[in-house]
């Protein structure tokens, strides 16, 4: 599968207001990987996850996703997506909000079933949303983004907020993911996450500073951690 191109990113500028948010960003990703999107907030995370999903307008450049033009009507049901700000009911129970996606997406009901085990939620399956923690509810979100096996998730900022534990918990799920032949790019401004990815792209006032492995960060910039080594590459040293 490595050989197969899940995204594809030539030049890509957003300009909002005359403020170029991204600068001529380019850059591959492999299907079935895992790709860490890691930078500070205001980075352009955000409206990159965006443009790959085809609801941010693109100034100049070209993206691609599985081999389409992003925005394209047949990516609607290939990508996954899980908004950093919940986009679920909070008044009614796991199962209905998955009933719910999945009937908007025309998904035969064995897709529910299946969600709730991928990503753990059987017993909650039948407890209201707003009785439900963070982490419980980053879970629901997954699972709704899940909904249909997209062979694309893009997940903006999914541990957030959460404790260490449910952290590893959700890390474990996107690494079976990945196993499991999804490729998974997930953002986040937390540097020690880098470790858990194959591939991590840095992002820093909208230029792509570092394209490479985690073990690559390290070695280039001669740092101890992941911290250190963002600081180190903003510094320009090698």
């Amino acid at each position: 599968m490595s050989h197969e191109l899940a995204l594809e990113v030539s030049q890509l500028r957003v300009v909002r207001q005359h403020n170029e948010i991204l600068k001529s960003l380019s850059f591959d990703v492999a299907a079935g990987t895992l790709v860490g999107l890691l930078g500070p907030s205001g980075s352009g995370k955000s409206t990159l996850m965006r443009s790959l999903l085809g609801v941010q307008a693109i100034t100049s450049g070209t993206a691609r996703a599985l081999g389409e033009k992003v925005g394209s009507p047949s990516l609607r049901r290939r990508l996954g997506y899980m908004a950093q700000d919940s986009a679920i009911y909070l008044d009614l129970t796991v199962r209905e909000n998955l009933t719910y996606f999945s009937g908007i997406l025309g998904l035969d009901a064995s897709q529910v079933e299946h969600v709730l085990d991928v990503v753990d939620l059987r017993t909650f399956a039948n407890r209201l949303v707003a009785s439900l923690s963070g982490g419980e509810r980053s879970r629901v979100s997954l699972a709704v983004a899940m909904l249909g096996a997209p062979p694309l998730l893009i997940l903006d900022e999914p541990t957030v907020g959460l404790d260490p534990v449910l952290r590893q918990d959700l890390w474990t799920t996107f690494a079976q993911l990945v196993k499991d032949g999804t490729t998974v790019l997930v953002s986040s401004h937390v540097m020690d996450e880098a470790a858990r990815c194959e591939r991590l792209l840095l992002l820093r006032e909208g230029q792509l500073l570092f394209d490479d492995t985690p073990a690559q960060l390290l070695e280039r910039t001669g740092s101890g951690g992941f911290d250190d080594a963002f600081v180190r590459l903003i510094k320009g040293a090698s």
